[in-house]
């Protein structure tokens, strides 16, 4: 997000102050505050035909990918007229919603942080074509649906086909979606950047901070990272976990600092899992004990971890041996 150097209601050079617990841009003459909120934004997901319909984008990010059709709010108009709108701008197709799926938040961007709510819908009139900034729009049946670029529209796909498996006459009720635990790969760098987005201290970031992460998430070789994939097409990230290893001449202990689940997958065993795929690799390379920086943690991940045998100390740790 772009930051303000002059303030906008008298025009005098912005200061900084600590304002509810962070710095903000503050003006010392006429008293402006500048907040940095969250751009509200809608998206789409249009049943047609057994499928759902996606826009091939036109612009940038992800030009020329397919994602589910979306758009921001306007000043003067609600989420549902928002959704409505954009439905027929980039689809052509006059829609009505069928109900509210999801409320979802992508603090990583891009371009800006935002909150998007996610409508099924279907058509009730207009004609299937592309529009707005779209290069293409299609309809895809379930087991035909391309990887999403956007985190937020993955996570939605994945509840939509899981609703779709749960409404089937195989099917008497939802169940928790299966998933594994494995190594990450270098594919899921996008996946993980956005969970990483979602843990609270990341979220002032820089740009060069994100670029050393990259780096290390490539070259560390005293840094091991675990994902959580859910078992369904198109596939998706649910969760990671980082374990960094320290070596002395004596012992070696591991040291968790980033561990992240999507909010729609959380409190379904994802996050034990991943912790104990960590607890078990380091019992393979004969780690004394586990280390966890609850600094970064909120009230219910402290008590996820004092759960599991941390101790409280500020710095949480669980002796392995």
């Amino acid at each position: 997000m772009t930051n303000l150097t002059y303030c906008p209601v008298c025009g005098e050079i912005l200061g900084e102050r600590e304002e509810g617990g962070r710095l903000r841009p503050v003006c010392s003459n006429c008293g402006y505050i500048h907040y940095h909120n969250p751009v509200p934004a809608v998206g789409m997901v249009i049943e047609m035909d057994g499928g759902i319909v996606l826009i091939q984008r036109g612009q940038p990010p992800h030009q020329g990918e397919w994602t589910l059709p979306s758009g921001f709010i306007e000043m003067d108009e609600s989420a549902e007229e928002a959704a409505i709108r954009e439905a027929e701008e980039e689809t052509g197709l006059k829609v009505e919603i069928v109900e509210l799926m999801s409320v979802n938040s992508f603090p990583e961007g891009p371009p800006v942080s935002g909150i998007i709510i996610f409508f099924r819908m279907r058509p009730v009139g207009g004609q299937l074509r592309a529009g707005d900034d779209a290069n293409d729009v299609r309809v895809f049946k379930p087991d035909a649906i391309p990887v999403l670029p956007f985190r937020t529209h993955r996570e939605t796909i994945s509840e939509w086909l899981l609703q779709q498996q749960n409404d089937s006459p195989s099917s008497a009720h939802k169940q928790a979606p299966e998933f594994i635990i494995r190594p990450a790969e270098a594919r899921d760098l996008e996946d993980i950047s956005g969970l990483l987005a979602l843990i609270p201290a990341n979220r002032n970031l820089s740009q060069a901070e994100w670029q050393a992460f990259e780096q290390r998430f490539y070259e560390a070789p005293g840094v091991e990272v675990f994902v959580a994939a859910a078992r369904q097409e198109p596939p998706i990230i649910i969760g990671f976990i980082a374990l960094s290893i320290v070596r002395t001449l004596t012992e070696g202990r591991g040291f968790i600092n980033d561990m992240a689940v999507l909010p729609t997958y959380q409190r379904q065993g994802v996050g034990a899992e991943l912790l104990e795929a960590v607890m078990r690799r380091a019992e393979r390379l004969n780690l004394r004990e586990l280390m966890v920086n609850t600094r970064r943690a909120n009230q219910q991940a402290r008590a996820f971890y004092l759960a599991l045998g941390f101790s409280d100390e500020g710095i949480m740790r669980l002796k392995l041996r």
